[in-house]
């Protein structure tokens, strides 16, 4: 079974540059934005991803669940914090895969180490991000470097007979 990570979503997005100044403006769009990273990143490290986002202060009442490209997300029901979700899934989850928690929150990085999961600071997602990101364009880069030679599009045999006509 695959590695899972879990995120306290709001934690996260407000402890990233670039989404924290998102959220000054637009909290959907830097909601959206956190899935956007962590679909590439899922991709990247072959890991499954859970974001969970605090309702607590909220009226909807009910706890809601949806995948967006790929990435498992939850918004919790009414009361219920970020941190006391991802304390029960840690129990769940825990005696069957290994499960990393991104948090800053300090009283939830204790609880994670408690509970047998891995705890992992925003500062080293981001790195970890920012690493991710460097080898997706490098690979990328030199994927598409090899589609560029004439001699990686045309069959063997036509190759040949350029190769002997450049030789006369």
């Amino acid at each position: 079974m695959k590695d899972i990570m879990i995120l306290d979503g709001y934690n996260v997005t407000n402890a990233l540059p670039e989404l924290k100044e998102l959220a000054r403006a637009d909290f959907g769009a830097a909601r959206d934005g956190l899935i956007e990273i962590m679909s590439e990143y899922r991709t990247f490290r072959g890991i499954d991803i859970l974001i969970v986002f605090d309702a607590h202060m909220s009226a909807k009442g009910r706890e809601h669940q949806e995948k967006v490209k790929g990435v498992e997300v939850v918004f919790t029901k009414e009361k219920m914090t970020a941190d006391s979700y991802i304390e029960k899934k840690i129990s769940v989850l825990a005696e069957k895969r290994k499960v990393i928690v991104v948090t800053n929150d300090w009283t939830e990085q204790l609880m994670v180490l408690g509970s047998g999961a891995v705890r992992v600071s925003v500062r080293e997602l981001q790195l970890d991000l920012t690493e991710a990101r460097s080898r997706i364009s490098e690979t990328t880069y030199k994927l598409n470097r090899e589609k560029d030679f004439l001699s990686n599009r045309i069959d063997k045999e036509t190759l040949k007979k350029l190769e002997e006509f450049r030789r006369k």
